[in-house]
C-alpha cells in the first residue's frame, strides 16, 4: 500500500472522527521534502508544531505505520517510513517504536542507523563513487549503480590533503562537510607515511558511554557553531597498514583496531555500542574538556589505555575488538593474489580487501566467527567499488575504513 492511498484513506475517515482538532498547521513539515531524512534523529532549531493528524486514534496510527514500515523494504520506497515520522511528534514517537535497528531488522532506515552495528546474518551492500575532480566520495545503498542516478545516498565524504597529513570529512550530505553542520558524523585523519589512521566520531559510540570532560571548540566562532551541536571529537578506531619497503610480502597488510567495540561482541550473547539518537545538546552525556595546544576540537579516546587511566573516561569496554585483513591466495595461473568476494568484485586492485575477526585462543571464539568476513571492499569500475559490511561494524565505521585504502601507500606495498 503506497503511503499517497494511505493518506487518502485517512482523508475519508476524517468526517467520521469526532475528536479530530483542527489546532495548529500541519503543512509545515511537508514542505521540503529533501531534508526529511534528516528529521527524526538531527534535532533541529524549532519545535514540532502537532497539527490534526496527531489527534489520530493511535491503534489506527500504530497498525497504518506498521504496515508501512513492512511493504517498504528498499530504497527508494522506503522514504515514505522517513515521511511518516515528519508529520507530528506522535507519529514520530510510533514510528521510532516500530522501526528495529539494523542488526535486528537488516534495514536502513532513519540517519542514526548509519551510527548502528549491521545485521548478524547477511551483510548490508552497498557501493562507493569517487569523484577524482572534486575529491569527494559517496557512498549509496544498493548492489550495484542505478541507471536513473535516484540512488539513496547514505554518506559522502571530502578528501583534505594537507602539507604533513591527508584526512576525510565525512557527512550526512555531499554537499556540506562544515563541521559546524548538523550532517557532519566524523573523520579520519592519517600520519605523514599514510600508514596510520585514526577515526573520530562526532558523537559518543552509546548514549552513557562519555563522561570525560569535553568543552567546545575554540576553533570556531561562537556564533558559527549550532548550541545543540557539540564541537568535539571521539577517537573510536585506529588502522594501521604494515610496511613493506622490499614488497616481498603480498598485497597489503592492515590491522583495525576498534577501541568502542569489544571483543566479546562477537561472542554468542555479545553486544557492540548502539547509540539510538544524535546528541541533542552540548551538555547530553558530555562535560566540559579543554581543547588542545593548537585550538582543534576535544578528543576523547577510546582506547583501552585511556579508558583505564582516568577515573572519568568510558565505562571499560574490555579488550577491544581488532580486525585483520584476509590472507589471498597466490593464483598460479592468473599470477596474481586472489580472495574470493562471490561476485561482488570484479576488478583487480590493490585496494581490494576482506576483514576478519583477529582473535587470541584464550578468547574462545568459535571458528565460524573468525572466517566470518565483516568487511569487504573492492573494485567493479572506474571509480566504483562494493562495500559489504555487518555486525558488529555501523556504515559510518565500514565508510571509513574503506576510505583508508584510497589514500597512496608507496611504502606498503
Amino acid at each position: 500500500m503506497s503511503f499517497k492511498s494511505i493518506v487518502r484513506e485517512l482523508r475519508e475517515m476524517k468526517d467520521g472522527i469526532g475528536s479530530m482538532s483542527k489546532r495548529g498547521v500541519e503543512g509545515k513539515h511537508w514542505r521540503n521534502r529533501t531534508r526529511s531524512h534528516i528529521a527524526p534523529d538531527v534535532a533541529t532549531s524549532e519545535p514540532i508544531e502537532q497539527g490534526h493528524w496527531a489527534n489520530l486514534p493511535p491503534e489506527l496510527l500504530l497498525d497504518i505505520i506498521r504496515r508501512v514500515e513492512e511493504s517498504e523494504t528498499s530504497w527508494p520506497a522506503r522514504n515514505v517510513v522517513v515521511f511518516c515520522a515528519s508529520v507530528c511528534k506522535s507519529w514520530r514517537d510510533i514510528t521510532k517504536e516500530i522501526v528495529k535497528t539494523p542488526e535486528e531488522c537488516g534495514r536502513l532506515t532513519f540517519p542514526i542507523s548509519l551510527k548502528q552495528p549491521g545485521p548478524r546474518d547477511s551483510p548490508i551492500q552497498c557501493f562507493i563513487k569517487r569523484d577524482r575532480a572534486t575529491s569527494i566520495y559517496r557512498m549509496y545503498f544498493g548492489l550495484t549503480p542505478s541507471e536513473n542516478e535516484n540512488d539513496k545516498l547514505l554518506l559522502a565524504a571530502k578528501r583534505i590533503r594537507r602539507a604533513t597529513r591527508t584526512g576525510f570529512l565525512i557527512s550526512l550530505v555531499a554537499d556540506d562537510f562544515s563541521r559546524a553542520s548538523n550532517t557532519f558524523v566524523g573523520k579520519l585523519r592519517s600520519n605523514f607515511l599514510g600508514t596510520k589512521f585514526t577515526i573520530y566520531d562526532s558523537q559518543p559510540p552509546n548514549d552513557a558511554a562519555v563522561q570525560q570532560n569535553i568543552r567546545s571548540s575554540r576553533r570556531f566562532h561562537a556564533k558559527q557553531v549550532s548550541p545543540k551541536l557539540p564541537a568535539c571529537s571521539y577517537s573510536i578506531a585506529t588502522i594501521t597498514y604494515e610496511l613493506n619497503v622490499l614488497r616481498t610480502r603480498g598485497p597489503r597488510r592492515m590491522h583495525c583496531v576498534m577501541h568502542s567495540i569489544p571483543v566479546s561482541s562477537i561472542l554468542e550473547g555479545g553486544a557492540a555500542p548502539t547509540p539510538t539518537s544524535f546528541p541533542h545538546s552540548p551538555n547530553e552525556n558530555i562535560s566540559p574538556s579543554l581543547p588542545d595546544s593548537k585550538g582543534n576540537e576535544p578528543v576523547t579516546d577510546f582506547s583501552s589505555s585511556s579508558l583505564v587511566a582516568s577515573p572519568r573516561s568510558a565505562p571499560v569496554f574490555g579488550e577491544p575488538l581488532i580486525l585483520k585483513n584476509k590472507a589471498p591466495r597466490w593464483h598460479e595461473q592468473l599470477q596474481c593474489w586472489c580472495l574470493n568476494f562471490k561476485g561482488r568484485v570484479t576488478v583487480a586492485s590493490v585496494k581490494n580487501f576482506q576483514l576478519v575477526a583477529a582473535v587470541d585462543q584464550s578468547d574462545n571464539v568459535p571458528t565460524a566467527e573468525q572466517e566470518k568476513v565483516i568487511l569487504q571492499f573492492g573494485k567493479i569500475g572506474k571509480d566504483i567499488f562494493t562495500m559489504d559490511y555487518r555486525y558488529p561494524l555501523c556504515a559510518f565505521q565500514a565508510f571509513a575504513i574503506c576510505l583508508s585504502s584510497f589514500d597512496t601507500k608507496p611504502a606498503c606495498e
